[in-house]
């Protein structure tokens, strides 16, 4: 069951840098309506969440005392660099977590915000998380595309060809 964690959080992070690489770099921090978030924000978010979370995963609060979410919404120009620094840092993280992992740990309890989880939960939980904003970032990406978009996934129209051969949402080798 740890392993498809471990390729559902690959595919997912996958599917966002492929995103991220399409946008411009004023796409990048374009806010697009008001209380809305940029893509720099929402990677600022993701990385800020996933760091909180795994850091001490099964031995400390997931939320913790350092963590600043507040501050992951805040609007300034991110450069591509730092955008690129920040998905690194949350993601590599979860990446070495989950790596250590066991699959009896998903039984036992870790806490997020006080409240307990299972660690299959928090993982579930975080999948989620991960899911949404991903999602974001692709509609961002296909908004502020400067080229025309590069499909992430099935291209309109490529059902029955992606069938024959699904391999678009796999990191190249």
């Amino acid at each position: 069951m740890l392993s498809d964690f471990a390729d559902e959080y690959r595919r997912y992070r996958i599917t966002g840098e492929r995103a991220l690489t399409q946008l411009t770099d004023s796409a990048l921090n374009r806010i697009p309506a008001p209380d809305g978030n940029s893509a720099a924000m929402i990677v600022r978010h993701l990385s800020g969440n996933l760091v909180s979370r795994f850091t001490d995963f099964l031995t400390t609060d997931g939320e913790k005392p350092w963590r600043d979410r507040e501050l992951e919404f805040e609007e300034r120009v991110y450069s591509r660099a730092e955008v690129a620094a920040l998905w690194s840092s949350g993601w590599d993280l979860l990446e070495r977590t989950v790596a250590t992992l066991r699959e009896d740990d998903l039984a036992r309890s870790v806490t997020v915000r006080g409240q307990p989880f299972t660690v299959h939960g928090a993982l579930c939980r975080s999948l989620a998380h991960v899911g949404y904003h991903v999602g974001q970032l692709v509609l961002l990406g296909r908004q502020g595309a400067d080229a025309p978009w590069q499909w992430i996934s099935i291209p309109k129209g490529a059902t029955e060809s992606y069938n024959a051969a699904p391999y678009m949402e796999k990191r190249p080798l």
